[in-house]
């Protein structure tokens, strides 16, 4: 799997590099490494399978450039030296696949690497400080599109379609919104579950999910 770093800082990419060596079980190899974000687009980390952001560069905050980099349909990871639950919650609204902190350690890093390059969800200790912070979930806008209209009975390829997008990648967006409530105490782990957090939460009306008496009668997709 490969990974590019947008980072203005050297000491921060060549520790990239060394945890990479140090742990070769991962498999992760660095392609790019830029100082800014129109760098990494005109060059080739612009295909990696992740993009490790830091929300920091030459001091000025980036965040407002995540959901411009993940609307492309880049796993971004945004990382920084402050994990304030704020910064935390702004970057997943944006649709970031996780954030670290910067003084997180470097196993941990590549294994956020790792899980949100093969699409699974991840939870770090800052992501579940940030979640634990309110009870009600903050899901992207990708998660609650998706999200909504599986709930309406449509199947994860027929919401697929719909968004544009893969499949594999609306299975990653109700996984993530799992993962969301789970880390709040609130586990959602069947689509009544999920469907029972998403109207306490005023995400949807019971009376807008089409056909939903009938299709739960049938076997449902989990």
């Amino acid at each position: 799997m490969t990974v590019a770093i947008v980072e203005d800082e050297p000491i921060v990419v060549d520790g990239l590099r060394m945890w990479i060596k140090e742990y070769p079980s991962y498999d992760i190899e660095l392609v790019a490494a830029t100082a800014s974000i129109e760098s990494l687009l005109a060059g080739p980390g612009a295909d990696a399978d992740v993009l490790l952001l830091d929300l920091a560069l030459h001091r000025e905050r980036v965040v407002d450039r995540v959901h411009e980099l993940c609307a492309d349909g880049r796993r971004v990871i945004a990382f920084s030296v402050h994990s304030d639950p704020p910064v935390v919650r702004a970057v997943l609204d944006a649709g970031a696949a996780a954030f670290l902190a910067k003084s997180e350690g470097g196993e941990d890093c590549l294994r956020v690497i790792r899980d949100v390059a093969e699409g699974r969800p991840c939870v770090t200790p800052s992501m579940a400080e940030a979640m634990a912070d309110g009870k009600v979930v903050r899901l992207s806008r990708g998660e609650k599109e998706a999200l909504l209209l599986w709930l309406q009975c449509m199947s994860k390829a027929s919401v697929a379609r719909r968004m544009g997008i893969s499949e594999a990648t609306v299975r990653q967006y109700i996984a993530r919104a799992r993962m969301k409530y789970a880390a709040v105490g609130r586990r959602a782990s069947s689509k009544d579950a999920m469907l029972a957090r998403a109207i306490e939460d005023g995400l949807i009306k019971a009376e807008d999910v089409r056909e939903y008496r009938s299709y739960a009668a049938e076997p449902q997709e989990e």
